[in-house]
C-alpha cells in the first residue's frame, strides 16, 4: 500500500491528457475583474473614513500633548497689580476697619430702606450725583493714604468722608419721608 506520492502524480496526469479551452483564462480574468471593483470601492469609502478618523485623533493627541507639555510662563502683572494694591481705611488697624465697617453698612442699610418712587425719583438721583461725589472723593483720599502712608489728617478725612456719606443719607430718608407726608396729607384732603 505504501506508494511514492510522486510516482502517483506522474501516472495520474498522464491519464488524464485534458486540455482548457483557449478562452477560458480569458473568462475568468473578466469575472475576476468584475469583482475586484467592487470590493476595491467598499474598502476605499472605509479606508477614507479610517484615514479621517485618524487624522482627527491625530489632531486631537497633539492639541491635548501641547496644552499639557506647555511651559507656564510668568506672569508679572498680578505681582505688580498686589505691590500697587490699594489700602482701605480698614487696612491700617482693626479699630479703623470697625468704624469703616459700620459706616458703610449703616449707609447700605438706609439706602436699602429708601422707597422710590416717580414723584420723589429727581429728588433721590440729586442725593445719588452727591454721594457719587463723595465716594469719588474717598477714592482719591484712599490714593492718598497710599501714597503718602497713612497720617492723621488722611484718616481724619476719610472718617469724616464716611460722616458725610451717611449723614446724606440721612437726610436724604427724611426729605423722602417729608415728600412721602406731604403727598399723603395733599391725598386726603
Amino acid at each position: 500500500m505504501a506508494q511514492d506520492l510522486r510516482n502517483l502524480f506522474e501516472e495520474d496526469s498522464k491519464d488524464q491528457q485534458t486540455k482548457m479551452s483557449e478562452d477560458h483564462e480569458a473568462r475568468f480574468l473578466k469575472k475576476l475583474e468584475n469583482e475586484f471593483p467592487k470590493q476595491q470601492k467598499s474598502t476605499n469609502r472605509f479606508g477614507i473614513l479610517n484615514i479621517a478618523a485618524s487624522v482627527v485623533l491625530l489632531l486631537g493627541l497633539s492639541y491635548g500633548g501641547y496644552q499639557y507639555f506647555q511651559v507656564p510662563t510668568k506672569i508679572v502683572e498680578p505681582i505688580k497689580v498686589v505691590e500697587t494694591e490699594l489700602k482701605s481705611l480698614g487696612d491700617v488697624s482693626p479699630d479703623l476697619k470697625k468704624v469703616e465697617d459700620y459706616y458703610l453698612a449703616s449707609i447700605n442699610l438706609e439706602l436699602s430702606k429708601v422707597q422710590l418712587t416717580p414723584e420723589n425719583k429727581e429728588l433721590f438721583d440729586g442725593y445719588v450725583e452727591r454721594l457719587k461725589e463723595l465716594n469719588d472723593e474717598y477714592k482719591a483720599l484712599t490714593i492718598e493714604l497710599n501714597a503718602n502712608g497713612p497720617n492723621e489728617s488722611t484718616l481724619d478725612a476719610l472718617i469724616n468722608n464716611l460722616k458725610f456719606r451717611l449723614n446724606l443719607v440721612m437726610r436724604l430718608k427724611d426729605k423722602l419721608q417729608e415728600f412721602n407726608d406731604d403727598a399723603f396729607s395733599e391725598e386726603r384732603v
